[in-house]
């Protein structure tokens, strides 16, 4: 669902960019659901389209359309809530949507950050209680969530005290719970205290797909899994690794979904090659992009040929999602320096990809306009271009520290550089610095921006920023 306002209120925007301030933090109430009380007006930077999913769209291309063209940046306003924000916000009719690890998730004006809505569902873990792990205090909703306009919800899976799972949908104009359902299914190598839901989730076919992992440090006993849900809730369909033991869907980025509705998901190394007692053990389906059909039946994967020697130093392609690039092309990027190129309709199995070239190595979520790659390289962005025939070519690579997740909007890469909490504009030709902000609070590694017409939302440890785009808008056009 895209909404473009219909008009920009300009006052209000330079109000809000030069005054920018941290609002204070807001409490839930007693009661699992608030609203704030006021008017409900559409200023600020609420003025462009809508947001409804990591990287907005089944594809998570990361190009957003109708985005101005930074000429300058500022920070319009800042709102601390009750937890870390690790979920890229999301943008619903005028609402910025934003879940914490508190197990709460907000509805702001996105004109002003003003709360609309609140809703509390559940009390989250705590990580001091789970054997490992890299968020804390607390383990809530960590997930980007998805918005499904057909039903005018919002799809999340919030971690609780136990630990448990559950898939929760909540109505994005008010807050209201519609619907939860636990999502741990007890598949044999599972257990929730080891198991993490760290991935976007996405829609297609009549369900929510999500996916788990582990948890930093590798503990307990888990397998990846990606489950399917029917939109109002019923009997799930799942996929879980055959490995023994780890081989986790854990990048921030999550499925991507095809036009036939076919689902695409990196994996992580599994036991083979790598446990004492599997070191000899035949192909487990880790390390791997994983092709699964609408009831998430395996269809089809690539594997890098070396997938043994990877799994035993966990150098595997789970750290980054598969790019679904329009020609029938699919790019893999993972924590070994190579970047793979295959065919959608035909991964190619164990070293069947049409080229594999070293690049960098990529944590969290790429973007793409037409040939072009955005790669979120730990030693910076690179933009790189795919032939159609899969050669891979660099055409500019950014700074070393700013080597966030990016996006692409107003003829810009949009990346964060978590060293000192900047959000810079690169020109998408060059990597030119076009403009850049800092922001009033710590991002977390995985952060990645939302861009809707004058403005990004920004996730932080402290809650969420709006950032000020000043420049003219580019319709129709990243």
């Amino acid at each position: 669902m895209r909404t473009v306002w219909a008009a920009v209120a300009l006052a209000a925007l330079a109000v809000l960019a030069a005054c920018g301030g941290s609002s204070p933090p807001a409490t839930p109430s007693s009661s699992s659901h608030s609203h704030s009380p006021g008017p409900q007006p559409e200023v600020g930077l609420a003025d462009g389209a809508d947001v409804g999913q990591y990287h907005g769209d089944a594809r998570h291309t990361g190009a957003y359309q109708g985005v101005a063209t930074p000429t300058s940046l500022a920070v319009g306003w800042n709102r601390e809530l009750d937890g870390a924000v690790y979920a890229q916000p999301l943008v619903v009719g005028g609402l910025a949507i934003v879940a914490t690890e508190n197990d709460t998730v907000y509805g702001l004006d996105a004109g002003t950050g003003a709360i609309r809505w609140q809703t509390h569902v559940g009390t989250p873990q705590q990580a001091s209680a789970l054997p490992c792990g890299n968020i804390r205090p607390t383990v809530g909703i960590t997930g980007t969530p998805v918005y499904v306009a057909s039903t005018g919800r919002i799809y999340f899976v919030a971690e609780e005290d136990g630990p448990k799972h559950e898939l929760i949908a909540v109505d994005a104009r008010t807050g209201a719970v519609a619907l939860r359902q636990n999502v741990d299914l007890g598949a044999a190598g599972t257990k929730p205290d080891a198991m993490q839901q760290r991935s976007a989730l996405t829609t297609a076919n009549g369900r929510v797909y999500l996916t788990f992992g582990g948890r930093d440090g590798d503990c307990g006993t888990y397998r990846g899994q990606v489950i399917g849900v029917p939109l109002a809730g019923g009997t799930p369909v799942s996929y879980t690794v055959p490995t023994a033991r780890e081989a986790g869907a854990w990048n921030a980025m999550g499925p991507a979904v095809d036009a036939a509705g076919d689902i695409f998901v990196s994996v992580g190394n599994g036991a083979a090659g790598e446990d004492p007692g599997h070191k000899d053990d035949p192909y487990d389906h880790s390390d791997a992009v994983l092709k699964l059909s609408p009831t998430l039946q395996l269809l089809d994967f690539f594997a890098p040929a070396n997938w043994r020697t990877q799994n035993a130093g966990d150098v595997d392609l789970g750290s980054t999602g598969p790019t679904l690039l329009a020609d029938g092309l699919l790019l893999a990027i993972g924590k070994s320096p190579t970047v793979y190129v295959t065919r959608q309709a035909a991964l190619g199995g164990i070293g069947g990809q049409l080229s594999a070239t070293g690049v960098c190595a990529g944590y969290g979520g790429t973007a793409q306009a037409g040939a072009t790659v955005y790669l979120p390289c730990t030693d910076g962005v690179r933009a790189v271009t795919v032939s159609g025939t899969g050669t891979v070519s660099t055409r500019w690579h950014a700074a070393e520290a700013v080597n966030g997740s990016p996006a692409l909007g107003g003829g810009a890469v949009w990346v964060l550089d978590k060293s000192s909490s900047t959000l810079h504009a690169l020109a998408a030709a060059t990597g030119k610095d076009l403009a850049s902000v800092r922001l009033p609070a710590p991002v977390t590694r995985f952060a990645t921006p939302a861009l809707s017409g004058h403005a990004a939302y920004v996730g932080t440890e402290q809650g969420v920023t709006a950032v000020a785009i000043s420049g003219p808008r580019r319709i129709g056009q990243t």
